[in-house]
């Protein structure tokens, strides 16, 4: 498996490994919705914005993670990010996530068409299993990667501790390889009904 910041685009979205050209546009995207951040490891609204973004380019230095603005192709705005994370070529595994859109940029299209780029791009560069992990407390973030067609693993408890000090626990999605196809079948007519 090997993957690489390129960039990756559709009708929907650009999506656009994180650059120093990027770096205002994202931190106004994610200024917002402070409640939101609660459930996240890291907060990147406001003074928290400089350290988690210094926090995602070293790690993609180090191979471990492509971070992307998402550019929405209807008007050209960054509208939030997006991430595949936690890269274990070794495994063959990956996470996508660390995702955050603007409230006005949630629901439509945006979620899925990011979804379905990071998706195939895993899995036609050799991934066999992508995981999607949220907050066990937050039911629309887990209605949503329901409704992408990843199977629920369970429950991680007190599995990470969120920028706010709570021991989170986390509930645990994973899409394999022989999944990805049905997945993408469900994700392209879901897209097309969007168009």
């Amino acid at each position: 498996m090997k993957l690489s910041p390129i960039v990756l685009e559709d009708a929907f979205v650009r999506l656009e490994p994180f650059s120093e050209a990027l770096k205002e546009e994202a931190r106004a995207a994610l200024d917002c919705d402070a409640d939101a951040w609660n459930g996240m490891v890291a907060a990147a609204y406001g003074a928290h914005f400089d350290g988690w973004w210094d926090a995602a380019l070293r790690a993609m230095a180090a191979g471990s993670r492509i971070a992307y603005a998402v550019r929405r192709r209807s008007d050209g705005a960054v509208v939030g990010t997006t991430s595949l994370y936690e890269i274990r070529p070794e495994h063959r595994r990956c996470e996508v996530g660390s995702t955050f859109y603007r409230p006005e940029a949630r629901g439509g299209a945006i979620n899925p068409a990011c979804k379905r780029l990071l998706l195939d791009y895993a899995f036609s560069n050799g991934a066999i299993r992508v995981e999607i992990i949220t907050d066990a407390l937050n039911a629309a973030s887990q209605a949503a990667i329901r409704k992408l067609g990843a199977t629920f693993e369970g429950v991680l408890r007190k599995h990470k501790i969120t920028w706010t000090g709570r021991a989170r626990d986390t509930a645990q999605f994973a899409i394999l390889d022989e999944d990805w196809p049905e997945v993408r079948q469900r994700l392209d007519d879901r897209l097309g009904r969007l168009a």
